[in-house]
């Protein structure tokens, strides 16, 4: 195997012309590098440099050898640019899963500024999943991190080969359209005063249906089901149609349609939002630098939507009962 230290200093003697001053750039003796080049030729059994006068300089196969010592180099510096960078976190390619609201809010953020940003060589590859669906393709090595969450009346239980971190928590509003109201004094804040009320809700089988569910029974009564989707703006366009009411967290609110109001519950409902990822994984510079990305997007998106809904002109009201 050819030795690149010394395949080095063969490159180093044709870019600077003499022994001396590869001695110089690479903090040897002269005597030292000479020994080593003679070494070298013996090595391959063949001659690289020749005697010019006082000087030594590369024969035919010497400056084919030295192209290829340049090459090598190249790649070596580049190698460890990137080792420097792999440690730093800001090189490498991930994948990353996250719930449909946080996708298209905060996540969609920190990719902006991954791609306009001082990272632009971490890659991340974005699928959408409910969190039991992030959470088996976590423990599966499907992805690298998942965006899920949890809601204050339904605590999720995490496996203990993963780790999580929390990184914003978001309200439950309460939709109610103007057909349908509970009384003629108009919305109520109480969950209570809509047990007659038909109700929509996500799709059984999910957190979100179970949030819904323990909502109401916590309130009396067991909500009377006229539709489920998992598409929260479909459910506000039907509490818009007069279908029914609905709770949605915060950041699944795109826009409010006509008609719409969203209230403040008297008891309160939070949504967690939590990173997840394995738990050796957490250590990878690359992980920690998109979890802090995906942080620090989703403080500021749930900032700038505190004291209001999604819609700039549309604020959510407090209606006492």
């Amino acid at each position: 195997m050819i030795d690149v230290r010394k395949l080095r200093m063969l490159a180093e003697l044709q870019r600077l012309g003499t022994i001396a001053a590869v001695a110089g750039e690479l903090h040897l003796t002269a005597p030292g590098v000479s020994m080593q080049l003679a070494a070298f030729e013996k090595e391959l059994g063949i001659q690289i440099t020749q005697r010019q006068g006082r000087r030594v300089v590369l024969t035919p196969a010497g400056r084919v050898l030295a192209a290829h010592g340049h090459d090598i180099l190249d790649r070596v510096s580049l190698a460890e640019l990137e080792v420097a960078a792999l440690r730093a976190g800001t090189i490498g390619h991930y994948a990353v899963t996250a719930f449909p609201s946080a996708a298209r809010t905060f996540v969609a953020d920190a990719c902006r500024s991954i791609v306009h940003g001082d990272d632009p060589a971490l890659e991340v590859h974005l699928t959408t999943s409910e969190p039991e669906a992030a959470l088996d393709a976590l423990s599966r090595g499907t992805t690298d991190l998942a965006v899920i969450h949890s809601y204050s009346n339904v605590p999720r239980d995490i496996t203990r080969d993963l780790a999580t971190r929390a990184i914003g928590t978001e309200p439950v509003r309460l939709a109610t359209g103007t057909l349908g109201q509970p009384t003629d004094a108009g919305p109520s804040t109480r969950l209570e005063d809509y047990a007659d009320c038909p109700w929509i809700v996500p799709t059984e089988g999910y957190t979100c249906f179970d949030m819904v569910e323990r909502a109401c029974g916590l309130a009396g009564f067991r909500p009377r089901i006229v539709a489920q989707s998992m598409d929260f703006s479909v459910q506000l366009e039907l509490v818009a149609a007069g279908l029914g009411v609905a709770l949605i967290p915060d950041l699944a609110v795109e826009t409010i349609p006509e008609g719409v109001t969203l209230l403040r519950p008297t008891t309160p409902i939070e949504r967690h939002i939590f990173l997840a990822a394995r738990a050796p994984r957490y250590s990878d510079p690359g992980i920690r630098n998109l979890a802090e990305i995906m942080e620090k997007s989703a403080a500021a998106r749930l900032q700038v939507r505190q004291g209001r809904t999604g819609h700039p002109h549309q604020p959510e009201q407090d209606v006492p009962r």
